[in-house]
């Protein structure tokens, strides 16, 4: 595990104490630090973030929490959400408000969402204690102050009130209470397995889940995946290994990922997959000389429009595999930089169970250029919610979970980054030179000593 240290200052240890009132209360705090990024909007580069240093709200009103963000997880998923942080349908930059100084403003910069771990500093609400361990949906930042729903507290988790978003947003709004979660290990090894995987590895689980509930269009036997280096791709390759262990589909299932050559040696050492295909050449391989009777499905994690292009240029041939289904499942080829951001287009997803059990043709296959279907997450589990109990939507994932964290350990290096100052050249050289697959950040606003010493 490789560590960055910056500053040497130190923290006082954070003091449990009770409950608080609903009051306001008065809060005495240093300053707080928080990374900003321009929108594309404001026509500024958008791989230029802004280290903000401002004040807090002096009080903190009935039914708030102020949590200390301890550190949080970025991967592609948080390039994502910049790029997409003025998307109608996604709105990521509705999430926190960014501060208003002289250098940064609502308007003009906006605050990519992050999963991390955080304690509670300060709570206005008589069922949420100081010193709580919490997980959820944060900002990169050192403090935040964020409202509770005051009937939407229980012992598992609370919800951050967001009425100006959509109701399926519901996920994103919950902040976990740890010390009620059972899938959370208070082993900082663990919290930072969590805080790379959980965001992604669910995506994955219920993309898998919804692709089983159509028996994979009807019995898809090659599923092909882009951007396959990426830990949402091999983490559905992962999933559907498990499915196929557990004899709910063929073993004749074959999983093909398509990759750069210099993740190819990577994505290979994962064993998640049959056979990895650099994106130059990947016509040429075993699967693609299976012949013209075989049903795959295509997976889109890239998003990258010659590949498909490429790829719906294969499947025209009368003479290859019939494509049974496509899905978008990520945007790992979209940068904050690109236009494409601005014409994502989500007015085909469905989110059904399309093909059904009298084997009609609800689902129908072109010959030459197939429907992408876009998949989100909190969609699809809107609609499972309406068909299993909650008791067995939370016993499949904490089994899921278990197997997961049982299995990842190695499949990268984790990097901590402490500091505002390096946090932010982090950020700025992942902007220009990209992630590499066999590296998980973990960033906090934090230095090192002062994260330490909050925990003891």
């Amino acid at each position: 595990m490789k560590e960055h240290d910056t500053y040497n200052s130190l923290q006082r240890p954070l003091q449990h104490r009770q409950p608080l009132s609903c009051r306001p209360t008065v809060m005495m705090l240093q300053e707080n630090l928080t990374l900003c990024v321009p929108r594309t909007s404001s026509g500024r580069d958008p791989h230029q973030p802004v280290l903000v240093h401002w004040k807090q709200p002096d009080e903190c009103s009935p039914n708030h929490v102020l949590i200390k963000v301890d550190r949080f997880g970025f991967s592609a998923n948080n390039i994502t959400y910049q790029a997409l942080g003025e998307h109608p349908h996604f709105r990521y930059f509705d999430f926190n408000t960014t501060p208003q100084t002289d250098s940064v403003s609502p308007k003009t910069h906006g605050i990519f969402p992050v999963w991390g771990f955080g304690t509670i500093l300060k709570s206005t609400h008589p069922k949420i204690h100081e010193g709580e361990r919490v997980y959820g949906y944060f900002a990169p930042t050192r403090y935040l102050l964020v409202p509770v729903s005051p009937a939407d507290v229980n012992k598992h988790a609370f919800y951050v009130p967001r009425p100006h978003l959509p109701p399926d947003r519901r996920p994103y709004n919950q902040i976990l209470r740890c010390t009620a979660d059972p899938q959370y290990s208070p082993n900082p090894m663990t919290e930072d397995l969590t805080m790379l995987y959980r965001p992604l590895f669910w995506t994955s689980y219920w993309c898998e889940d919804w692709l089983f509930s159509s028996n994979y269009r009807r019995g898809a036997s090659l599923i092909l995946i882009s951007s396959a280096s990426s830990k949402t791709a091999f983490c559905l390759a992962y999933l559907i290994k498990k499915r196929i262990s557990r004899k709910e589909i063929s073993r004749n299932v074959k999983v093909i990922g398509l990759t750069s050559k210099r993740n190819l040696q990577f994505t290979q050492n994962l064993g998640h997959y049959d056979e990895v295909l650099e994106y130059g050449s990947f016509t040429s391989g075993r699967a693609f000389s299976t012949g013209m009777d075989k049903r795959w499905i295509y997976v889109d994690v890239a998003s990258n429009e010659q590949l498909n292009n490429r790829i719906l240029a294969h499947f025209a041939s009368p003479y290859s595999g019939k494509l049974a289904g496509c899905t978008i499942l990520g945007l790992t080829n979209l940068s904050p930089a690109s236009s494409a951001a601005d014409t994502v287009d989500w007015t085909s997803n469905t989110l059904t169970l399309a093909p059904t059990s009298d084997g009609s043709d609800t689902d129908s296959i072109s010959s030459f250029w197939p429907k992408f279907e876009n998949f989100f997450m909190p969609e699809w589990l809107e609609v499972r919610k309406h068909q299993l109990s909650i008791a067995e939507i939370f016993s499949r994932q904490n089994q899921a979970w278990k197997e997961l964290m049982a299995n990842c350990v190695g499949w990268v290096q984790i990097e901590r980054i402490y500091g505002g100052a390096a946090v932010k050249k982090a950020y700025e050289d992942v902007a220009n030179n990209g992630l590499r697959p066999d590296r998980g950040f973990i960033w906090s606003l934090w230095d090192k000593e002062e994260w330490i010493c909050s925990r003891l």
